[in-house]
């Protein structure tokens, strides 16, 4: 009877976490819940076709190591989809790219949080930067937006 019991809940909480996962394709965002800017990049996301899930967090700094940022790297959001981490402001044109090409890397980073990336929109400044693309192989640039 305990092992039925034992097999009957290992078969429950396989099932509840089969339907915790998110679907591929989905972004789960990570972001405090008082950022402003993250939530307008998470709809900048769903705007541009994306299944956005948002996760509001007091400590971002273990959702920073798990997408394992090396520092000069982060900015006020992580997001995950598919495999890769998406640090910051990264445009949906650039996230879309990354999917479609599957290099050999982490993720995507926009460091800081340069005006005018979306999310960060301050009338018609615009700032010049760069989405990076990091790994076991270093950080190149991406992506660059003027």
């Amino acid at each position: 009877m305990k092992r039925l019991l034992t097999a009957a809940g290992l078969l429950v909480a396989s099932s509840l976490a089969v339907a915790e996962a998110p679907e591929a394709g989905t972004l789960e965002v990570y972001k405090s819940p008082t950022c402003g800017c993250c939530e307008k990049w998470a709809d900048h996301m769903r705007d541009n076709g994306f299944d956005v899930v948002t996760h509001d967090v007091q400590n971002l700094q273990p959702i920073k190591e798990k997408a394992q940022l090396r520092p000069g790297l982060g900015s006020c959001h992580t997001a995950f989809i598919d495999g890769y981490a998406i640090e910051g402001h990264v445009p949906a044109e650039d996230v879309r790219r990354l999917l479609e090409q599957k290099p050999d890397a982490h993720g995507l980073t926009v460091p800081a949080m340069p005006v005018g990336s979306p999310g960060m929109e301050m009338g018609d400044r615009q700032d010049d930067y760069q989405v990076l693309l990091y790994g076991e192989n270093g950080v190149k640039v991406f992506a660059e937006h003027p």
